[in-house]
């Protein structure tokens, strides 16, 4: 259960500040510790030196950011105007700022790269990109691909996302700050489907030619016990064709249908993107991230938008059609991964 905002606010966030000047004051303390933990390695894989370096510098830019968002608070009439939009754009500044930093050190520390395949910007890709909302349908692959995504959105393609997330991300101040000021829903994790679809339906059907609503219709990473589990649930349900095309996916879970269709049902306006990536798939735990985090971080993408008047209506096409794109992001991620070179 995450705690009440009042304490979130009063706690929380000054914690996080306290923390970041006691680590900065301890840093040779954290870097020695780094070290002696990384001989249990093979050389390329000492990697604890580098984690040690990026959590500070992300320490670092939580506390500058709710320093900022203080004086935001204040600026806006201590909280009373924070929904205008002027201040609505100084809070989408902010979360950019926040990650292009963040995108910045992954890529000097852990040598990030990305590459992104994307439709050709021919003079009509270039006009839908800049005139129509779009609803972004992601596949959920460890713990960095929602910022990886949302700073895409908002660096490269100008876009303001809006997301469903898991209440229990409101435990990191930063976050839980900003992204409550901003048209974004928290959901408890014991929420009925009902209620995330209603905040689905909130999201999308405010959105204008600058936003975006992100949907991971999968509802978590992949692992082959969910697999296991969400089979056995469409075949309970006594959805056999479901159950079978989830069957042919060897890297996705079933996308669950209902919120991308709710999103699609209140903003019929949106083109729909599809989103598929690779890399960092089995960096799942923070445990995973120690053991298997590469020398050379890559990570491959590929994105390809469907006009909203090539979006399917009825619901059950909007089913098959979902599959369809699904069953498409596994072939991809199959012939990137034979392609990547194994991990250093």
């Amino acid at each position: 259960m995450v705690p009440p905002r009042i304490i979130r606010r009063l706690i929380f966030a000054p914690l996080v500040i306290a923390l970041t000047l006691a680590v900065i004051v301890t840093l040779p303390i954290w870097l020695l510790v780094g070290f002696l933990a990384s001989l249990r390695l093979p050389p390329p894989q000492r990697r604890g030196m580098r984690l040690i370096a990026f959590a500070v510098i992300w320490l670092a830019l939580e506390s500058a950011a709710l320093i900022a968002c203080l004086g935001l608070w204040i600026a806006s009439g201590f909280g009373g105007r924070i929904h205008v939009e002027a201040n609505q754009e100084r809070h989408y500044a902010l979360i950019r700022w926040f990650l292009s930093r963040i995108y910045a050190a992954a890529v000097r520390i852990f040598r990030l790269s990305v590459d992104i395949d994307e439709p050709e910007l021919t003079p009509e890709e270039a006009s839908r990109r800049l005139t129509r909302p779009v609803i972004v349908l992601s596949r959920h692959a460890g713990p960095g691909d929602s910022f990886l995504l949302v700073y895409h959105l908002l660096a490269r393609y100008g876009r303001r996302p809006r997301i469903v997330m898991k209440a229990a991300l409101q435990l990191d101040p930063s976050l839980d700050v900003v992204i409550n000021r901003l048209p974004n829903a928290f959901v408890p994790r014991k929420i009925a489907e009902s209620g995330i679809i209603t905040e689905i339906q909130r999201l999308s059907a405010g959105m204008n030619s600058v936003d975006a609503l992100v949907i991971f219709p999968e509802g978590g990473n992949f692992t082959p016990h969910r697999r296991h589990r969400a089979i056995g649930r469409l075949r309970e349900k006594g959805l056999r064709e479901e159950a079978a095309r989830a069957e042919s996916l060897d890297h996705l879970l079933p996308p669950r249908p209902n919120g991308a269709i709710a999103a699609i049902e209140s903003c019929p306006t949106a083109d729909v993107v599809f989103v598929a990536h690779t890399g960092l798939d089995d960096l799942i735990t923070v445990g995973d991230v120690w053991r298997k985090l590469p020398a050379r971080a890559h990570i491959r993408a590929k994105w390809w938008r469907y006009p909203s008047d090539q979006v399917p209506r009825t619901r059950e096409s909007q089913i098959t059609w979902l599959f369809d794109q699904w069953t498409q992001i596994d072939n991809w991620i199959t012939e990137n991964r034979t392609a990547q070179p194994a991990p250093k």
